[in-house]
């Protein structure tokens, strides 16, 4: 699979060949992230921190609390690897100060070791001290306390000129169960493609930012060979629903990826699908997947209107009420001008959802019996999710919240506040 880049120098995102000659600036990261997690985990470096000239923690919280995200630069202290855990990264990417007891400390799989590589050699001190180290032997050194590797081969970073594949070979043999991260010289989908039949993922910025390879051709270079050019592709939304089964081809993947919406191809027309074109039941694409066997598709859509099934149904799986279905329910409710609905009340009307909240509160708290206590449960839940309609946010956010909040590796006690 890909994982897109984003270098950040002075807060914005750049490029630069062989971490010495700058190439280009690429602006805003936080307009890169949107677009590129549309793949998945994105990785993001503080070249300031890396290179000891300042930092750029402040733009990569916000870059962490938007998208999944592994952290890298910089980072030389126990102390900032976990705080970077603790503010939701994914994972943190050790350079320099990677050793098995550094490693070790912090839990495997959360851990990305990166080996710069120049000739078959490891460097460091931003790739201007060769250390001697054959590259497979510090591998193999750090494979025991690590989850992944970052192999940068330096020779060829940025200059798009194509990587060593038997280095990249050697390193997967020498890593074992950790998985390897190739950086240096992808430019092409059948590149992508070539590293994710070794189990490797390719990390790309110079060649998408230039627009030498799509993103959407990336995402989509892992797919086996389909007999009719088709994959089938399941369309959840984006609180894990199911929605239905569609179909996609490479052109609908392409122009899916590229314009961020539900886009597939229709086995009846024969035709390009666009959802929503003539309903109105247009879907936002978040992200794409593939399955485990590259031989289908999994995608993450948000979607408007009365749902995705021709029936006008959210879904073509049967009408099933959740906490997702009670969130539209009550932004419609909310929206309307019926005086009479309680819902349009409690949001609007000043002081009445605090009560109601304090008070269905306090009755779960009093319950006893399993049934009483799902019912009180239901109530604060009906509150709660009053609150988020009125903030204008979702349960979604709430699980996204939560995710970040299980990455952390430092807990908080469990006490009351004084």
């Amino acid at each position: 699979m890909i994982i897109p880049s984003i270098d950040i120098i002075n807060g914005r995102a750049v490029q630069l060949r062989q971490g010495r000659e700058f190439v280009l600036d690429a602006g805003d990261p936080m307009g890169w992230l949107e677009r590129f997690s549309i793949a998945g985990e994105v990785a993001v470096v503080d070249l300031d921190a890396a290179l000891g000239t300042g930092s750029n923690a402040g733009v990569i919280r916000e870059l962490v609390r938007r998208a999944p995200c592994r952290v890298g630069g910089g980072i030389r202290s126990l102390d900032a690897a976990r705080a970077w855990l603790d503010a939701g990264a994914t994972r943190v990417v050790i350079g320099t100060a990677a050793t098995p007891a550094f490693c070790g400390a912090l839990p495997r799989d959360r851990v990305i070791a990166a080996v710069d590589s120049e000739r078959g050699s490891v460097v460091v001190d931003g790739w201007r001290t060769r250390t001697g180290q054959p590259t497979i032997d510090v591998v193999r050194r750090l494979a025991p306390t690590v989850g992944g590797f970052l192999l940068t081969q330096v020779e060829h970073e940025g200059a798009m000129n194509g990587f060593d594949i038997a280095l990249v070979r050697g390193i997967v043999a020498a890593a074992g169960p950790a998985r390897v991260t190739a950086a240096g010289g992808i430019t092409s989908s059948g590149e992508i493609a070539l590293l994710d039949r070794e189990s490797v993922d390719g990390q790309v910025g110079m060649a998408l930012y230039t627009g030498q390879l799509s993103l959407a051709d990336a995402v989509a270079a892992p797919l086996r060979e389909a007999r009719d050019g088709l994959w089938p592709t399941i369309v959840s939304d984006d609180d894990g629903r199911t929605l239905g089964l569609a179909w996609s081809n490479r052109e609908s993947l392409r122009r899916a990826v590229n314009q961020r919406r539900g886009v597939y191809w229709s086995r009846s027309r024969n035709a390009i699908w666009v959802k929503g074109e003539t309903s109105g039941n247009e879907q936002e694409l978040v992200s794409v997947q593939l399955d485990c066997d590259r031989d289908a598709i999994q995608f993450i859509v948000r979607q408007r209107g009365t749902g995705f099934c021709h029936e006008g149904t959210w879904s073509c799986f049967g009408q099933r009420f959740t906490l997702g279905s009670l969130g539209r329910l009550m932004r419609a409710r909310a929206e309307s001008n019926d005086q009479s609905s309680g819902t349009h009340r409690l949001i609007h009307e000043p002081g009445l959802l605090e009560a109601k909240l304090v008070e269905e509160a306090c009755e779960l708290c009093e319950a006893t019996e399993p049934d009483e206590v799902v019912k009180e449960a239901a109530d604060v839940l009906y509150m709660v999710m009053a609150s988020l309609t009125r903030a204008g946010r979702s349960l979604g956010d709430v699980e996204e919240e939560l995710g970040r909040r299980h990455r952390r590796v430092s807990r908080r006690p469990m006490a009351r506040k004084s």
